[in-house]
């Protein structure tokens, strides 16, 4: 299902896989975060790390009551406040997309699947 934002100059339609993965994308350029992990599989309790090329599996983009809300599901890095890497991507997902794409974002909401160490 397509994002359609209207301009001046006619209709624009974004694909959700689009809004995805860009989202995955700057949210990957946060501080503090290891990766993206895939919003469906868990194998025995671990997160999986998204390569780069599916990022857009690690983020969910929801459309109700007309209003944009992306989830991202995230793997922090060991030793960081998790609150504050959270909030940085909360921010830069949601100002990014605004940005780029012209997309008033109602909600960026998080799911950390889980803390890794630089070379786990």
């Amino acid at each position: 299902m397509a994002v359609e934002v209207t301009t001046e100059l006619g209709k624009i339609e974004i694909e959700e896989e689009v809004i995805a993965t860009l989202a995955g994308a700057v949210a990957m350029e946060c501080y503090g975060l290891v990766g993206m992990s895939s919003r469906s599989t868990m194998k025995d309790g671990i997160a999986e790390i998204l390569r780069r090329e599916n990022l857009s599996r690690g983020v969910e983009v929801r459309k109700e009551n007309g209003l944009l809300h992306i989830n991202l599901y995230i793997i922090v890095r060991y030793g960081t406040k998790i609150s504050e890497v959270a909030n940085i991507v909360q921010e830069r997902v949601k100002y990014q997309l605004n940005q780029n794409l012209g997309l008033i974002i109602d909600e960026v909401n998080i799911f950390v699947q889980g803390v890794r160490g630089e070379n786990s």
